[in-house]
């Protein structure tokens, strides 16, 4: 009956009264929307002020495929309904399906990937905008299921260049998506709405207690002004009033309306059917619908969505088991186990492990299909059905998981606080403590999960050492995220030496505790068989990556991070593609392949945004860096700042600590530099930290502080010296000619570079040279090694060191030649990365699929390149020298 309240609120039969300006920007976007730009929209506002009604009216946008879906409060658990809803008119036949979307739907097996399911939710409307332009109604989306959400997002941020337009209508949330917040009517436009029969003033009091929401200036006077005054909201008042209209209808229309506020999808086959098991005729209907609250069609429809959940909580519990356990009857076992068993749920009143059994066969299926919040649901309500304390411990602790991997952390906190934890033995205590420490890591400024972690681990040690020893790994993982890392293995040195050691040859944690206890020069042989043994760094790639760059072995370091990547694409992994990536762009962000680095920060942006994750930030940290460009990067670090702040993620800190002493340097203002390397070294994370050193002794030295200087060139040898790599004897070099004003150590530092593809520090070794030259006054050597050290900076695009380079030449008299713009100049991240692709021959349609974007939009971006670059042709796009890619840096 949405249509009743719709005509209700027409003013000159055409337009919504008070709405012209909200109807002027739908219009405008479905308007754009037919000419090919696409956009999206989120309508929000309480319940009642009309958000449904603007969406019915937006519906009848001509020339437009209309798709509707809406969520709902009792189906919000059930992966991928909504989007079921949404996608149903344009399926076609089940083999015809996508089988990323036949996964989704429960219509295949397999392992669904998120990012794959939204690329072909994608294909499928954009594929059906080739005929007309899209029109994609959502509403209620406060109450979408968690998969449909992402899928949704994932769609609504890559219609730009389709002529698909989306409109999502909630009470709150979608904050990511344009908005517009739809507010109360005028008192004028008010009167307008309100019946000129009544009493004027109850007319009055009405307009002040409605405040303008529509649905209760329609609702409100039902009454005819006689009903007391109430002081609660105007939704909950309007849901009374449902109530009363309800309390009218006789008990069979009653109990019609109760079993069709339990039955979400509307699906009129299925209600009646369980009308049927409760004996309701189908003439009951006719009563039903004089009240207004529904409507039977070839879809059941309450008139608003509070007039649904008005109806299902009038309900007693005997009434609401009752229309329960008629829909589980009528619902198909094997096409929809799921719904069925969450309606058995709901049926009974005590333990029931037939039911509880049946809820964790249906959380482990909506889990297989990317639905986690939905398995914890089945599973919470499966743990309290269980009759066995066993059972119910463990579907509880699997309960909490399963709302963990869905980002629910205050929930998976109080579920797991009903545990009680009195009676459990070490193996279910240590589960609670690894449980404990996700959550803990989960929450903003919270530091105790490494805590847990190692609680975990110590009461793993006599049970099971391998996980006991997993859980000190992942202490330390997480100790290092959040910058904790040496109380934590401090308390790691103390348990594992006294836990029984490993079986195996020595693994990470062996080769850690070594370089703690011991230092750099005992443990570089454990660190090499870490990162030389794929059995070894394929258990802990993060770790393994880090243990490389604590070698300085930027040989080892591409090893594993091309496995990383080979391993990514071939299981289809976002979580290992995201981190290979970083590590591609981290990687050549030190050999100065900043097209390179570019690409792979594009395409791990692509693939965190299909997935609904924040992108990581250290890569791009190193590259904004390096290139020194000071507006870009001072932005950037205050974003990282802010997210690092939001999630207490003090690795991250320390990354950004690096990278401003980078900058600093850069930009030669060494009073900042030195404070942040001072800050990046303090904290003793593997890599940052000796990776800072060199920065520090360059700060430290031109602010005059030799002692300090003096002390790092000390702590970096102790690191270096070990690792026999070529890039830590470079690096010590020049650091030792920094500090001892040593022109051999420069000119060794400047021999071991100049055979590798480490070229940023072959550079900046050339300009560190060539100033202390100038200081020698040696104007004219000075000047060779500064105008060689600024050619290298400039090819590279490290802009600052550039300048740098300029101004000192400008010292000795000469002038810097200017170099010719390189493309990374002239591109966006992702531009770059869709040149680069193009340039070695991929198609418009395998580029769209590897960054998840339609065939469109990589023709709209490509349209961009060509005008940027000043070519018109693909064939010219593969002469471009910048977009051939590079082989794996070795030195």
């Amino acid at each position: 009956m949405r249509s009743h309240v719709r005509l209700r609120a027409v003013r000159n039969g055409s337009s919504l009264i008070g709405r012209q300006d909200e109807i002027g920007r739908l219009e405008g976007l479905t308007r754009s929307a037919a000419e090919g730009r696409g956009g999206v929209l989120v309508l929000r506002g309480e319940a009642g002020i009309g958000k449904s009604v603007l969406l019915e009216q937006v519906g009848r946008a001509p020339g437009f495929l209309v798709l509707r879906a809406s969520g709902s409060e009792f189906e919000s658990e059930l992966p991928f309904a909504a989007l079921h809803q949404l996608c149903v008119p344009v399926l076609g036949r089940v083999d015809e399906m996508p089988e990323p979307l036949r996964v989704a739907f429960g219509q295949a097996t397999g392992a669904p990937e998120m990012f794959r399911i939204g690329l072909a939710v994608l294909e499928l409307v954009s594929g059906a905008a080739r005929d007309r332009p899209v029109l994609c109604v959502i509403d209620d989306a406060h109450w979408l299921d968690d998969s449909s959400t992402k899928a949704l997002m994932f769609l609504a941020r890559r219609i730009a260049s389709e002529p698909v337009a989306m409109i999502f209508a909630a009470r709150q949330g979608l904050d990511e998506l344009p908005g517009m917040e739809l507010m109360g009517l005028t008192d004028d436009e008010a009167r307008g709405l309100l019946r000129s029969t009544l009493d004027p003033r109850v007319r009055d009091r009405i307009l002040a207690e409605a405040r303008g929401n529509p649905l209760a200036l329609l609702e409100l006077p039902r009454t005819d002004g006689f009903a007391l005054p109430q002081t609660s909201s105007v939704s909950n008042r309007v849901e009374r009033g449902f109530q009363a209209r309800l309390a009218a209808l006789p008990a069979k229309a009653q109990l019609l309306l109760t079993l069709a506020s339990a039955e979400p999808t509307g699906d009129p086959a299925v209600l009646w059917a369980a009308a049927d098991e409760l004996r309701i005729d189908v003439d009951v209907s006719s009563a039903a619908e004089v009240s207004g609250l529904i409507e039977f069609g070839t879809r059941v429809r309450f008139c608003h969505p509070l007039a649904r959940s008005a109806v299902y909580r009038a309900a007693d519990s005997a009434k609401l088991h009752t229309v329960h356990r008629a829909l589980a009857e009528v619902t198909d076992p094997v096409a929809d186990a799921d719904r069925r068993a969450w309606h058995r749920a709901h049926a009974g009143t005590g333990p029931n492990e037939a039911v509880a059994a049946e809820l964790e066969a249906s959380a482990s299926r909506a889990k297989a299909r990317c639905g986690v919040a939905a398995a914890a649901a089945f599973l919470e309500r499966a743990a309290a059905l269980s009759l066995d304390p066993a059972k119910r411990t463990g579907r509880t602790l699997a309960a909490v998981r399963a709302t963990l991997e869905a980002g629910a952390v205050e929930a998976a906190s109080d579920l797991l606080n009903t545990l009680d934890t009195g009676g459990l033995d070490d193996e279910a205590l240590a589960r609670v403590d690894l449980l404990r420490g996700q959550i803990a890591f989960g929450r903003h400024g919270d530091g105790d999960g490494p805590r847990f972690m190692l609680d975990a681990g110590q009461r793993l040690a006599a049970l099971d050492s391998a996980r006991s020893r997993d859980c000190y790994l992942d202490a330390l993982e997480m100790a290092l995220a959040v910058g904790r890392a040496s109380g934590v293995m401090d308390r790691v040195i103390r348990a594992a030496g006294s836990a029984p050691q490993a079986a195996a040859p020595p693994d990470i944690l062996d080769a850690l505790l070594t370089l703690t206890t011991d230092g750099h020069q005992a443990a570089a042989p454990l660190l090499r068989s870490v990162v030389s043994d794929v059995g070894v760094f394929a258990a802990r790639p993060a770790l393994a990556t880090m243990v490389a760059a604590e070698l300085w072995d930027i040989d080892a370091h591409n090893v594993i991070t091309e496995w990383i990547m080979k391993t990514g694409r071939g299981s289809g992994s976002p979580i290992m593609l995201r981190l290979g990536l970083a590590q591609v762009a981290s990687g050549a962000v030190h050999t100065g392949d900043f097209a390179t680095a570019m690409a792979a920060i594009a395409e791990e942006e692509a693939i965190a945004d299909a997935v609904g994750a924040p992108p990581m930030m250290y890569p791009r940290l190193h590259l904004a860096a390096i290139r020194g460009r000071r507006q870009e990067a001072r932005e950037l670090f205050a974003a990282a700042a802010a997210a690092a702040d939001a999630r207490g993620a003090g690795q991250l800190i320390a990354n950004i600590h690096w990278a401003r002493s980078v900058l600093g340097n850069g930009l030669a203002d060494y009073p900042a530099a030195l404070a942040s390397a001072q800050h990046a070294a303090a904290g003793g994370d593997l890599f940052l930290a000796g990776i800072a050193l060199p920065e520090l002794i360059e700060a430290a030295v031109r602010c005059g502080r030799s002692t300090e200087a003096e002390a790092a060139l000390t702590a970096l040898t102790e690191r270096t010296r070990p690792s026999g790599t070529v890039w830590a004897a470079g690096v010590t070099a020049c650091a030792r000619a920094l500090v001892n004003g040593d022109e051999p150590a420069y000119l060794e530092a400047i021999d071991i570079f100049e055979g590798t593809r480490l070229a940023p520090y072959l550079a900046r070794t050339e300009l560190l040279y060539g100033e202390w030259l100038r200081r020698q006054n040696r104007k004219l050597d000075a000047r060779r090694r500064l105008r060689s050290a600024h050619y290298r900076l400039s090819e590279l695009g490290m802009e600052a060191f550039a300048r740098r380079a300029a101004d000192e030449l400008r010292a000795t008299g000469a002038q810097a030649v200017s170099r010719s713009t390189r493309i990374h100049d002239e591109l966006t991240m992702q531009e770059m990365h869709i040149a680069r692709l193009v340039a070695t021959g991929a198609t418009t349609k395998e580029v769209a699929d590897r960054l998840f974007l339609s065939p469109r939009t990589i023709d709209a971006h490509l349209r961009n390149i060509f005008r940027k670059l000043g070519i018109t042709s693909r064939r010219q796009l593969r002469e471009v020298p910048d977009l051939k890619p590079q082989e794996m840096p070795s030195c």
